[in-house]
């Protein structure tokens, strides 16, 4: 049995949960949240969206499958901290290079085990997401817990730049290549090029501050907006480009921080959820087909609705809240019906699953053709 040191965890509210270490010894500071799903822890710590935050998973045992690096969605590891019940004690998969303590462990990412994930997991989802801080350098509460409220809060964080690449890069196309896309990184996903490129596209992928001038410079046939961390209302230069794409009619598509974007270029306000959503079992009805599709989230900001309900008027003319979710009524998508733009604030390309949202791709290609087909004409 794998010996420890004692852990604690400590809410800023002053509830404290005792553990042990789990990954690298040390101090760490962040948003508590919690994640639902039962699968795709991997794809959760490498989820440039989770920057600045603690996670918690919701179910019991993980690090069964252990870590390989094909399921990576990044370049490393990006949650402030890590928070389990039960730790496997032997990773059993035949793609597994490592165990996930191993890993944790090599990236300096803080974790604790023993955990009552559960209880954190209510407490949370009635007093809200809140700083945390995890250690197991001192387990002094008192002390930790000053820490905690000295750390710096979500809401209003710019975490954008801390995530995106430095310099632009190409992901080519899969056989034929038919079309091509400049893609936004505000913390984009591997798969996402990935599934982009299974549909002949060829993705260019730009830093957070690029301007419009450098996304259309290679004349693409759409922008794409990617998902990311941190609060959708610091994200002006990234609204005002999009603002500007809308002007030009470019074809936009948005996925999480993306959807937020969209819906600020729009006119829309943006508000922080109690405890967000964070998983891969939420329900999102889609106004277009009248289907519920069963979807993977990471947000912790929304949209707030229009007054006027499912189509309201913009600067670019009509839009339609095209997605719900069924839980509890936030907009999870907008389609223009004038200018050439559609988002989704889940996660259409869903590594780890689940895979009812791919089809939202498809949407972009159909959107192209029909741009082109209206610039030929």
């Amino acid at each position: 049995m794998t010996s420890r040191a004692p852990a604690i965890l400590v809410l800023e509210d002053g509830r404290v949960f005792r553990g042990e270490a789990f990954g690298s010894v040390g101090e760490t500071f962040g948003e508590a949240v919690f994640n639902t799903g039962m699968t795709g822890y991997q794809e959760t710590l490498t989820d440039p969206s989770y920057y600045g935050q603690v996670v918690a998973q919701t179910s019991p045992q993980i690090g069964n499958t252990g870590w390989n690096d094909e399921d990576d969605e990044s370049r490393r590891i990006w949650v402030a901290g890590y928070v389990v019940r039960d730790p496997s004690r032997v990773a059993s998969n035949w793609r597994s290079k490592r165990g996930l303590e191993d890993e944790l462990a090599t990236q300096g990412v803080v974790g604790i085990c023993g955990v009552d994930t559960r209880a954190l997991t209510r407490h949370l989802r009635e007093a809200g997401a809140m700083r945390v801080g995890i250690s197991s350098r001192s387990t002094d509460a008192d002390a930790l817990l000053a820490k905690v409220k000295a750390s710096p809060q979500m809401a209003g964080a710019n975490h954008v730049g801390a995530v995106t690449t430095a310099e632009p890069y190409t992901y080519e196309a899969e056989g034929t290549a038919k079309y091509t896309v400049a893609a936004i990184d505000l913390g984009i996903k591997r798969n996402t090029p990935r599934r982009l490129a299974a549909r002949g596209i060829t993705t260019t992928v730009f830093p957070a501050e690029a301007t419009v001038e450098d996304l259309l410079a290679d004349g693409p046939d759409a922008v794409f907006l990617s998902n990311g961390p941190g609060d959708p209302a610091t994200a002006d230069h990234q609204v005002a480009v999009t603002r500007e794409l809308l002007k030009r009619n470019v074809p936009v598509f948005g996925i999480c921080f993306g959807n937020q974007i969209l819906g600020r270029a729009l006119g829309l306000d943006t508000f922080k959820l109690k405890y967000g959503h964070r998983g891969i079992n939420q329900p999102v009805l889609d106004r277009h087909t009248g289907k519920v599709e069963i979807t993977a989230h990471n947000h912790g900001f929304a949209l707030a609705p229009p007054e006027s309900g499912e189509f309201f008027d913009t600067d670019f003319g009509r839009v339609q809240v095209s997605h719900v979710c069924l839980n509890d009524d936030v907009v999870e998508g907008l389609t223009c019906l004038d200018v050439p733009a559609y988002s989704v604030q889940y996660h259409p390309e869903a590594a780890g699953g689940p895979h009812d949202a791919d089809y939202l791709f498809d949407r972009l290609t159909a959107l192209i053709d029909k741009e082109g087909a209206a610039t030929d004409a």
